[in-house]
């Protein structure tokens, strides 16, 4: 049986699972951003980011507010960012390993 943990768990995951919703994440850092302002920052076109940005209000990521014709969007919750400088850390340790690893074969050949 699938707990509601575990369901909502697989949502959240799929809604971490593109690049650019990533991206936006780490763009409304800075705090609540416009849709236009997202699409300058990120160099992609506004109904591409507006097509990601409703995927994350679907999953409670962020929040919009609308100011005139203007939708601006902020993070929902901020502990979302501990999750995600998690992953950076990874990332990190895992390029560091393979520097590591080609180091090494780079100087195992140069002794040969």
């Amino acid at each position: 049986m699938i707990s509601a943990l575990h369901q909502f768990k697989a949502e959240f995951f799929k809604a971490l699972g593109h690049p650019v919703r990533l991206a936006i994440l780490d763009a409304l850092r800075q705090g609540e951003q416009s849709v236009s302002r997202l699409a300058e920052e990120l160099g992609l076109e506004q109904p591409s980011v507006s097509q990601q940005l409703a995927v994350l209000r679907q999953r409670g990521l962020v929040i919009a507010r609308k100011e005139g014709t203007t939708v601006h969007y902020r993070i929902a919750d901020p502990q979302v960012y501990v999750f995600l400088d998690l992953g950076r850390a990874i990332f990190e340790r895992h390029l560091k390993s393979q520097s590591n690893q080609l180091s090494a074969l780079q100087e195992g050949l140069s002794r040969s």
